[in-house]
């Protein structure tokens, strides 16, 4: 029997555990409806202990909507990178949505969800939305700009693709994926045109 390993940094183990359920409670619930209480039951990490790490629950909010990003970005531009060829790599970034979008547990944007809960009345967690919604236009825009076309372009298939991901949310289907990839090659083909 191999030794049950044990953490190097006991308490990046639990900052690991705490978000990891914060992830799962806020992405499914919401924000307002997840209490502390509800964290400490999902995550099994002692309230006293969460209050350790974070000096409130928009503290965890925001770290939970940073993790979230450095993974998302992550994802996102290695499945892209994968692709063979500039406008391939494009036309991935739409594969990317559609397996995103088909995720069982697929509510949307967190980013957005948490904006349409907290609003301009929490500028830490708004801060942490315009924080991801600029990074994610500048890797879709410049996807796009990679491949040759211009930035006109690129906003109109950074459009289409947050687009997609309130469509897919609201018909909770993966299919705008598809109808937004379809409108991205009529936008690229008719700027080479």
């Amino acid at each position: 029997m191999s030794p049950v390993p044990v953490s190097d940094d006991p308490v990046r183990e639990v900052r690991e555990r705490l978000l990891d359920a914060a992830e799962k409670v806020f992405y499914a619930r919401g924000i307002q409806a997840v209490g502390m209480d509800r964290l400490r039951t999902a995550s099994g990490v002692p309230l006293k202990r969460i209050y350790q790490l974070y000096s409130c629950k928009d503290d965890v909010v925001c770290a939970f909507l940073r993790r979230r990003h450095d993974r998302m970005m992550g994802a996102i531009a290695g499945y892209v990178a994968r692709a063979e060829g500039p406008e391939q790599r494009v036309f991935a970034l739409f594969d990317w949505l559609y397996d995103w979008f088909g995720e069982p547990d697929f509510r949307g944007c967190a980013w957005m969800n948490a904006f349409g809960e907290l609003g301009p009345t929490n500028a830490a967690v708004a801060a942490e939305v315009h924080r991801h919604k600029d990074a994610f236009r500048e890797l879709l825009t410049g996807t796009v700009r990679d491949a040759g076309y211009p930035a006109v372009v690129a906003d109109a298939v950074y459009l289409l693709v947050e687009g997609a991901v309130v469509a897919a949310q609201l018909r909770r289907d993966a299919e705008p994926a598809h109808e937004a990839r379809r409108g991205a090659e009529i936008l690229l083909r008719a700027a080479r045109g």
